[in-house]
């Protein structure tokens, strides 16, 4: 039996926000250890997930070490990246030797002292288990790819959906492929061909053109003689570092020439659809206006700016301020306040209270509203869902939370933690239906819709203002390669 060992730290970091992923952060329950990572994913349709269920098919023996994981916020701080890379790496010296190793890494983590914290990560997991030994890791489909990470690994392959309801499934192909190296039956070599491109947030679905057709023509590359695999990668544009940016990735068995060419065909194709790859969104007007129009509802409200699931807070308040002016209908959305939910939990169900919400925070986009309303119940904010979700994330911790339906007829879930609105269960948990109310403001662009798509009569990108805002030309760029397009003019030999 083959014995493979699996960790990771996930995160995505965006570089705008002056918020860190400190060793407080990931204390509070974004570090689980060897049986709790199968108590939390071996059953989830997370990348992890696919590993386990891949080990247990092909008879091999996976031993879980450590994974940490926070939702997107800045950049880790040294102590937290040192502190958990230490330890993986002491605990993954001391359990070996190993068959092969299987990593958890997102793609576009960065820390203090680290424009590439990925690539580090697999650089010193390769140190430790040396050069014979395969490693193989799933990447988010917003990697900003280095030519350092896929150096390090054996195998390298990427969600190809977004919203991100692959994980599963790429995480069962690693496992494959990583025991196949291991056996000897393979001999993957990889190209990364990086491209002088940006994609904006709005144009990253992979059910929509031209991102549709990408990743159509990756799964045609793949299939060429003697491929393993073929990955088109959207990257980060909130990182702010050097391998920021599209790529592409192709896996041959055995011939680097032929994974050249592979990778060098797709990024081809990925350069010629470049101006369909950008976009402008709608004013909070114009998103208003719309929804108005709209007969029945829900109309989901994509709030650009506020993204949580791009390291945005999730507080931002333009949005609402907008609707309570115009007196809209009833709209339901969530907010990251903790003092506001704590008042609303003092107060107890039934009660009524007059606060003001949301934007409390330096960087945060809009005012403090006030609000008058009724508490409509309180939870501990902890939901599961056990649908394939971005990400395939199953468990989910938003702290105490409370429910506030307002005079005007809104309802607000107010909780302690910035989580995604990735799953329906987030309302739901807590006895709200968004399906009874004509608008939904999600806090994200492409992470709410395997959630609402399904009860959305229309979705609607909102160009907010905050630090995952649409208009990449609001942020002031340090790190970044030039020329990059849609920045500068760019070429890139086809």
């Amino acid at each position: 039996m083959m014995r493979f060992a699996t960790l990771g730290l996930y995160h995505e970091a965006n570089t705008f926000s002056p918020l860190k992923a400190d060793r407080r952060l990931f204390g509070n329950g974004g570090v689980v250890r060897d049986g709790e990572i199968v108590r939390d994913y071996a059953e989830s349709a997370t990348t992890l997930g696919g590993y386990f269920s891949a080990a247990r098919r092909m008879g091999i023996e996976i031993e879980p070490i450590l994974f940490a994981f926070v939702t997107p916020i800045g950049a880790i701080t040294e102590d937290a990246f040192e502190w958990l890379v230490g330890e993986m790496l002491a605990e993954l010296q001391a359990r070996g030797p190993w068959d092969g190793v299987l990593l958890n890494l997102h793609g576009a983590a960065v820390a203090e002292h680290l424009h590439d914290a990925d690539g580090e990560i697999a650089t010193r997991v390769r140190r430790v288990v040396g050069p014979d030994v395969p490693v193989g890791a799933v990447l988010d489909l917003h990697a900003n790819v280095s030519k350092r990470l896929v150096d390090a690994l054996t195998v390298t392959l990427v969600y190809q959906t977004n919203p991100h309801v692959d994980a599963k499934e790429r995480g069962i192909d690693c496992t494959r492929l990583v025991a196949a190296a291991a056996r000897g039956e393979i001999r993957p070599v990889q190209a990364l061909v990086p491209l002088p491109l940006v994609v904006n947030i709005a144009r990253q679905d992979t059910a929509e053109e031209p991102m549709a057709g990408l990743v159509a023509k990756a799964r045609e590359v793949a299939g060429w003689p003697g491929m393993l695999s073929a990955s088109v990668v959207e990257g980060f544009p909130y990182a702010d570092v050097p391998q920021m940016g599209m790529s592409c990735i192709a896996i041959h068995d055995g011939d680097e020439f032929e994974a050249t060419v592979a990778a060098q065909e797709l990024a081809n194709q990925v350069w010629k659809r470049r101006s369909g790859l950008q976009a402008q969104g709608l004013a909070v007007s114009e998103a208003l206006d719309i929804a108005v129009r709209e007969p029945d509802g829900p109309v989901v409200l994509l709030d650009a700016g506020d993204n949580i699931g791009g390291g945005a807070p999730g507080d931002s308040t333009v949005i609402l301020q907008a609707a309570l002016d115009r007196g809209v209908p009833p709209l339901v959305q969530t907010l990251w306040d903790p003092h506001s939910a704590r008042q609303c939990i003092e107060a107890g169900e039934g009660s009524e209270v007059h606060l003001r919400v949301g934007a409390k925070h330096v960087h945060s986009a809009g005012r403090p509203v006030p609000v008058h309303g009724t508490v409509r119940a309180v939870s501990d904010g902890r939901f599961e869902e056990p649908a394939a979700t971005h990400g395939g994330f199953r468990f989910f911790d938003q702290g105490p939370t409370a429910v506030l339906d307002t005079a005007e007829g809104h309802t607000l879930v107010i909780g302690s933690k910035a989580v995604m609105n990735s799953s329906l269960q987030q309302l739901l948990s807590v006895g709200v239906d968004p399906a009874r109310y004509h608008i939904v403001v999600a806090k994200g662009v492409n992470s709410p819709r395997a959630a609402y798509g399904a009860i959305a009569r229309r979705m609607v990108v909102v160009d907010t203002e905050g630090i995952t805002a649409m208009n990449l030309g609001r942020f002031t760029y340090r790190h970044r390669r030039k020329p990059l397009y849609p920045f500068e003019a760019a070429e890139f030999p086809e």
